[in-house]
């Protein structure tokens, strides 16, 4: 799975640690997922989409592998 994190944290010129206490995770949760080394739990994913206000489906893009 591929997200966008990046861009839409740049959009909304928030830092990674801002949006990782702003969802109650490290800032190294942040990095990976940023990164794609780590897919974020569903709860976790809802959580950031509500925090930008966007569908999970714009932040989030599913890769059949």
């Amino acid at each position: 799975m591929e997200n966008k994190l990046k861009v839409y944290r740049a959009m909304n010129e928030i830092t990674q640690e801002d949006l990782a206490q702003a969802l109650g995770v490290t800032r190294q949760t942040i990095i990976a997922i940023e990164k794609n080394k780590y897919d974020p739990s569903l709860n976790l994913a809802f959580k950031i989409a509500r925090h930008f206000k966007v569908q999970i489906e714009d932040l989030f893009i599913y890769k059949d592998e």
